[in-house]
């Protein structure tokens, strides 16, 4: 796990099935394709979100899983954050750590912009934004 699977949702969004990650200054950080397949700006593979809530590295290792509820964990099951209904993402102790909101923006705890992830489902926006690193 390295930098953020906010890097990996911002990697993910390429081709024409495929959602645009960017950063608060609207550059490209990266792709996510319908598929779950995660890219980086220059269309490498980063990772994969399985239909499953299982989230993978680029070698298919699992690291981490998005629960049915909003409930993310890392890949020995450990509870990392939530993200609720309404978009707020919260860590395991339930402080609210950000926020996506419908139009696909995304915010820090304090309301600034940090990114946007437009048409990129809310759990995968707050994984690759707030939740795992990727190496």
């Amino acid at each position: 796990m390295g930098k953020i699977i906010f890097t990996i949702l911002l990697f993910s969004l390429s081709t024409v099935s495929a959602q645009t990650i960017e950063s608060s200054s609207r550059n490209t950080t990266g792709y996510i394709k319908r598929d779950g397949t995660i890219e980086s700006s220059s269309r490498s593979t980063l990772g994969y979100i399985k239909n499953d809530g299982t989230i993978e590295n680029s070698s298919r290792s699992t690291i981490g899983y998005i629960k049915s509820d909003g409930t993310i964990e890392n890949k020995n099951r450990s509870t990392v954050g939530y993200v609720k209904k309404d978009g707020t993402v919260e860590n395991s102790s339930h402080s609210t750590i950000g926020y996506i909101k419908d139009d696909g923006t995304v915010e820090n705890s304090s309301r600034s912009t940090i990114g946007y992830a437009k048409g990129i489902r809310k759990e995968w926006a707050a994984v690759a934004f707030f939740f795992f690193n990727f190496d």
